[in-house]
């Protein structure tokens, strides 16, 4: 067998290959577009461009949504918030992903390697091997090391616990919250952590008070990163955000089943593990050969096989928590809650449901203890161990974003953005982009707003309830048509959209598409009083007259997904 820095070093070298696209077809490459293009790029993006990083709260972003407050996007104090500092938007997102995968490698190594599995060669091969898979998994890009990050964190956090105090695991602690989200991931694994800690002190009798530091410090510098939420929260300041209005108890009992399965064998769209079918069925495996034992051994039958090993035994505790996590979120949301959430805005507001999303850390750990299994107790084990993994890292090769979403239809970076096209709108318009507004139809608003329009539309997680209800006075018309899109408004609104019951919840329609509004109820008094002049609509509007609304022109690049068709109000 080669050696464990060999196997590393292809290890590399691979995650290198699963890059190439970003450097071989720059712009041209096929992005994930949910909670990415749409979004996250456009709010750093928007910040450096705004020169707000670090603007007081209530300071108002004017390109976006009449005056958006700073608090509303994300924190300064962020290595994103760098990166979009330092480099224009498609390299900085490329230096992100390169960033986070060897992250992510080096990060579940460690793990592994000192905590999780024996040293010998297996081990140190396996070790090798998981990690080269869970570093390519679909991590949720603007994620950075909320998920990607948390096996070093954890590898920190157990030499903490063993009480090894040195300077490289209070770095790892240091740095990673300014690189990862709180809300997101780092609250539920603190929790955990803290939860450990508290048993380790009711057995032992004895705190480990290294260990409770290492979980406060941690906690305090996600204060400190997020100190705006934390001073609006403490002090009462700035908006009502649409969030008041959340409802997510919505879903009847047989929706909760299916969700549950489907999370627990596809994860959620935020840490996609990755991890159906080879480490899942390989998990199932050594579960079942641990029940078998169990069972030999609690029988005395004569078969004697090995005692379980302390890793063995934690596998079906480890699946277990997968379960318990995964049933979390699906009951979060189910209609009974709905007595828990109105009892408090703080539980309607905040998903604690998120558990689950460290699920994709627990799955890599368990295919790397079932592996290990398989390796010590089948004869040619370790042939069987090197194809799962050769299995494992090709399925995920082939869930490539470059593959995933060329095939499925999607734009490239450069297509959905079309600065050309854009150029030319605003070159037509002929006016400054701050003495109108404009929205998007068909399309996401993220794309005016990325080329400098400024937007009455716009994808944001915070923002105040107040101009929701106003912008609701455009779409009411459509609103009325689909209950859908209705429910999609009124109990969440994130998007805050100018949808279109003819369309849907579908953003991307491009012009091979060649669809049509027939039937539009746009409210045009409404979308004037709020400074709206254009319309960027994706689709044709064959009842514009009707809603006072003309065509100014029709613009199209063959380099472009997209054909817009100007609309000025009247």
């Amino acid at each position: 067998m080669l050696k464990e820095r060999t196997w590393i070093l292809i290890s590399l070298g691979l995650i290198l290959v699963y890059l190439s696209p970003l450097i071989l077809l720059g712009e041209g490459v096929h992005l994930r577009i949910h909670d990415n293009l749409d979004s996250n790029l456009i709010w750093y993006k928007t910040l450096v461009e705004n020169h707000v990083l670090f603007a007081p709260s209530d300071k108002e972003i004017p390109s976006i949504m009449n005056g958006l407050p700073r608090e509303s996007l994300s924190a300064e104090l962020s290595m994103f918030a760098l990166l979009f500092t330092l480099f224009d938007p498609f390299p900085a997102y490329a230096v992100n992903l390169f960033l986070m995968r060897f992250i992510a490698f080096f990060g579940m190594y460690l793990l592994l390697k000192k905590h999780v599995l024996p040293s010998n060669k297996p081990g140190a091969f396996i070790s090798v091997g998981t990690a080269l898979a869970f570093s390519l998994t679909a991590f949720w890009p603007f994620g950075g090391l909320s998920f990607a990050g948390v096996p070093l964190v954890l590898y920190a956090f157990l030499n903490l616990r063993n009480r090894e105090n040195n300077w490289k695991n209070w770095l790892i602690i240091g740095l990673v919250p300014f690189y990862s989200s709180f809300i997101v991931s780092f609250i539920f694994f603190l929790a955990i952590m803290s939860g450990l800690w508290l048993v380790d002190a009711i057995r032992k009798k004895q705190p480990n008070w290294l260990f409770f530091t290492g979980i406060a410090v941690m906690t305090a510098l996600y204060l400190i990163k997020q100190y705006r939420l934390v001073y609006g929260e403490l002090m009462g300041k700035g908006f009502t955000t649409h969030r008041a209005e959340f409802d997510r108890g919505h879903r009847d009992w047989e929706t909760v089943i299916n969700f549950f399965g489907n999370n627990l064998l596809h994860s959620h769209s935020h840490s996609y593990s990755l991890h159906y079918p080879f480490a899942f069925y390989t998990a199932v495996f050594a579960l079942l050969f641990i029940g078998i034992i169990a069972v030999v051994r609690r029988w005395k039958l004569s078969w004697k096989p090995a005692p379980l090993t302390a890793g063995e035994k934690a596998v079906p505790f480890l699946l277990l928590s997968i379960v318990v996590f995964s049933f979390w979120i699906s009951i979060w949301n189910w209609e009974g809650m709905r007595v828990l959430k109105d009892v408090s805005d703080l539980i309607n507001e905040f998903n604690f449901g998120r558990f689950h999303l460290l699920n994709i850390v627990t799955w890599y750990v368990v295919f790397a203890l079932a592996l290990m299994m398989i390796q010590r107790r089948i004869k040619f084990g370790m042939v069987l161990v090197v194809l799962l993994l050769i299995g494992q890292v090709t399925g995920e090769t082939t869930r490539h974003h470059e593959f995933k979403y060329r095939n499925i239809d999607y734009p490239s970076y450069e297509e959905f953005y079309s600065e050309e096209l854009f150029s030319e709108v605003q070159s037509y318009i002929g006016q400054d982009p701050e003495d109108y507004r404009v929205v998007s139809i068909g399309m996401h608003p993220a794309i005016a707003q990325y080329n400098g329009f400024y937007t009455l539309d716009f994808y944001v997680t915070m923002y105040p309830l107040e101009y929701k209800h106003q912008f609701e006075n455009v779409i009411a018309g459509e609103l009325e048509k689909n209950s859908t899109l209705d429910n999609y408004y009124s109990t969440w609104g994130g998007r805050v959209y100018t949808f279109a019951d003819e369309l849907g919840k579908n953003y991307l329609f491009t012009k091979d598409k060649d669809k049509t509004i027939e039937d539009l109820d746009f409210g045009t008094e409404a979308f004037k009083e709020m400074g709206g002049e254009y319309i960027l609509s994706a689709v044709e509007i064959e009842n514009a007259g009707e809603n006072d609304l003309e065509l100014e022109k029709v613009f199209e690049k063959e380099s472009s997904a997209w054909r817009i068709h100007l609309y000025k109000a009247e």
